[in-house]
């Protein structure tokens, strides 16, 4: 059996509505977009690994709003949990330090880039609401 990774991710949103997608810059998925956040550590709520992941990524604090869903997905070498949240930004100004670029999508843009598999469950939710 794989080994399971948790990860947590952001919803960022604006106060237009609109969604912040991030560029993968390595490795299998490289150029692929996603939502940033990244693996939980021992004795992390999912909330704290995810303030601390964006401040890592991003150098912005994040308010965490609400959880929305957690998607399970297995990709070739490992299953993945990702605890999705919606979020927005309380201060700092989305600073890549590990994406090679980043936008921010209206709904209708949500589909305008290619997703990493597992974040397509998330598009979908998001266009329906």
């Amino acid at each position: 059996m794989n080994k399971t990774i948790q990860v947590v991710a952001a919803i960022i949103h604006d106060s237009e509505g609109r969604i912040f997608a991030t560029q993968r810059g390595y490795g299998d998925f490289k150029d692929y977009w996603e939502f940033p956040g990244g693996k939980m550590e021992a004795g992390e709520t999912a909330e704290e690994a995810l303030k601390r992941e964006i401040w890592e990524e991003l150098e912005t604090r994040i308010v965490v709003e609400r959880f929305v869903m957690t998607v399970e997905w297995d990709y070739p070498q490992f299953h993945l949990t990702m605890h999705c949240y919606l979020c927005h930004v309380e201060s700092g100004y989305l600073e890549l330090k590990e994406h090679e670029a980043a936008r921010w999508l209206a709904k209708d843009e949500l589909e305008s880039v290619e997703w990493l598999p597992a974040d397509l469950q998330i598009i979908a939710l998001l266009k329906d609401s």
